[in-house]
């Protein structure tokens, strides 16, 4: 069987069924895998017992702490090769407000060609596709070297220490490899980096007083909200111009601003400061003596979480009684568009869509950046997102088989070095 055939059919039979690629996604939609507290288990179960028909598969449960589990599913080839790994998350954000919604938040619910739950499209509609890849991977595997990894994770929408970040420090297979993330952004676009983040909590501290009474107290609201207008200086830091980045975001926005919406290649190229919570105060009638505020602040390429934290550290300067403390701290990630592994996910995909395909920068941040940081190249290549997040959120049906079949592709031609992985 020729290389040019076996490709041929990988692709047929990843994009066929299509009602079944529907049902899978609509049940794992139905198992509630909310974050918090990101109990995955019963999803691990359902996709072990999946599963369970597949000869050869090798199987590592590896939980992370409390309800997270992880599981790795493990596909070898004829004969030793390349590895390469579909990393997906099993976990959700929470549904929200059930009021907003339309349908049952966990119903999976089908409706003018669109299937619709909490983590739909974020990313159980990627899993349902990874599965299948697995399937049909599984049903030729006389036919190719190397070796297939699925890394099914928990705990991604809390950052991922407790998901893929366990699976890449215990699981044997889970590197020295290609990865492929699934995760939201579109068929269209192979996502190659990642901004960094600072995630961080303000507080402040004043003098307690009568609301009458000011000139007796100092007012810890009045000093946090002049320390969160001056964090907005952050955001004049950019990535160099001299950066990779740059020309590849100049040369996707054509195609990429429409699908990320407009301001999309402006946010990747600086840092962000989103203040997501404050708290202060007990009382309108009395001068708050402490207030609070968590701070979400992305960094471009080009710029280190220590470039932004000494920013950080001179702005507090300058505001008495605020102090901060640093939760998270990721570097920003980047895989060169030149590597094999992004042209073999943009020839997939512009071979199964018949358009143009680019290389970009993602907005939001995955569990890519998590491979990345352990040495392997990444590539984040997934279903679009509609309502991320909000309610009715929902992915396209027609866009199933479509990112199967490009997968399929992009695992194939890596695992076989074509054209050079």
């Amino acid at each position: 069987m020729t290389p040019t055939s076996l490709r041929s059919r990988l692709a047929t039979a990843s994009a066929a069924d299509d009602d079944d690629l529907v049902q899978a996604t609509a049940a794992l939609v139905a198992i509630d895998s909310q974050t918090p507290p990101s109990d995955t288990r019963a999803v691990v179960q359902h996709i072990l017992q999946t599963v369970a028909h597949v000869e050869g598969l090798e199987i590592e449960r590896r939980p992370g702490a409390g309800p997270v589990d992880n599981v790795v599913l493990s596909l070898r080839g004829h004969r030793p090769g390349k590895r390469v790994i579909l990393s997906c998350h099993l976990d959700t954000y929470p549904v929200g407000d059930i009021a907003g919604w339309t349908v049952p938040p966990l119903s999976g619910a089908v409706r003018d060609g669109k299937l619709y739950g909490r983590g739909s499209c974020d990313m159980k509609g990627g899993v349902a596709a990874s599965l299948r890849v697995l399937d049909v991977m599984a049903a030729h595997r006389t036919e190719w070297s190397g070796e297939l990894v699925l890394a099914l994770a928990g705990d991604e929408e809390s950052m991922g220490e407790q998901g893929t970040q366990v699976l890449i420090d215990s699981s044997p297979v889970c590197s020295d490899a290609l990865v492929i993330v699934p995760d939201v952004g579109s068929p269209g676009i192979v996502r190659c980096g990642e901004k960094g983040m600072i995630w961080l909590r303000l507080t402040a501290r004043g003098s307690a007083a009568h609301g009458a009474h000011v000139h007796r107290g100092i007012n810890a609201i009045d000093r946090l909200a002049d320390a969160l207008a001056a964090f907005r200086n952050l955001t004049a830091m950019r990535t160099p111009a001299s950066h990779e980045a740059v020309a590849t975001m100049q040369a996707a926005f054509p195609l990429s601003e429409g699908l990320g919406g407009e301001g999309e290649m402006d946010v990747m190229s600086r840092v962000t400061v989103n203040v997501g919570r404050i708290e202060g105060g007990i009382s309108p009638n009395l001068v708050p003596d402490e207030a609070v505020a968590d701070v979400d602040i992305r960094i471009p390429l080009g710029i280190l979480t220590t470039d932004v934290e000494r920013e950080i550290h001179a702005i507090l300067g300058g505001h008495p009684g605020v102090s901060c403390s640093i939760t998270r701290r990721y570097e920003a990630t980047w895989t060169s568009p030149d590597h094999p592994l992004v042209r073999n996910g943009i020839r997939a995909a512009e071979g199964v869509l018949g358009r143009p395909v680019v290389a970009n920068m993602r907005v939001g941040a995955s569990d890519a950046r998590l491979w990345r940081r352990a040495g392997m190249a990444t590539i984040v290549l997934g279903l679009t997102p509609h309502n991320l997040g909000g309610p009715d959120e929902h992915l396209d049906i027609a866009e199933l088989p479509v990112l199967a079949s490009i997968l399929a592709l992009t695992v194939y031609d890596c695992l076989a070095g074509e054209p050079a992985c």
